[in-house]
């Protein structure tokens, strides 16, 4: 497979991970999300929609970059494992936050995500630096996100 239908392969998986995320939130973010506490830190809503769909587009040109060095390769087989692992957490998330209106089980669950998109930027910048320089946006923004939700759940528990 051509290298440019990787990557918009790629994309157009993470893009649809995040629109079915979307979802999940969609019914929360206008009648349980605005009752809960939150921090002052805390962005507007519109501003969630546009930054997760530059991170996923970000995120699938940054695995089909990978994926392009030859899935037989065994470190690529095991880097894509990791993005699609951390991928699947990263719609969990949605789920158990928006969904279950759990904010501490969400909390133990974005801690485990940023963990694996960390050790997925690791193995990502070996293949690939540009592969791995993609993910830190990414990386930042769940850095961001973990606290606000700890945030969250510390002031509605």
């Amino acid at each position: 497979m051509q290298k440019i239908l990787k990557i918009v392969l790629v994309v157009v998986v993470c893009l649809t991970v995040g629109y079915f995320s979307g979802m999940e939130t969609r019914e929360s973010i206008t009648t349980w999300y605005p009752t809960l506490v939150k921090p002052i830190f805390n962005p507007p809503n519109w501003i969630f929609g546009p930054v997760w769909t530059l991170l996923y587009i970000m995120m699938g040109i940054a695995a089909g970059l990978v994926w392009t060095k030859g899935y037989e390769e065994q470190t690529t087989k095991k880097a894509l494992g990791f993005f699609a692992i951390q991928l699947g957490l990263n719609a969990l998330w949605s789920y158990l936050f928006f969904g279950l209106h759990n904010p501490f089980l969400a909390l133990i669950e974005i801690i485990l995500l940023w963990l694996m998109i960390f050790e997925t930027y690791n193995v990502f910048k070996k293949i690939n630096k540009t592969a791995g320089f993609l993910l830190l946006p990414y990386l930042a923004w769940v850095s961001f996100a973990t606290i606000l939700n700890a945030s969250i759940w510390w002031f509605n528990r």
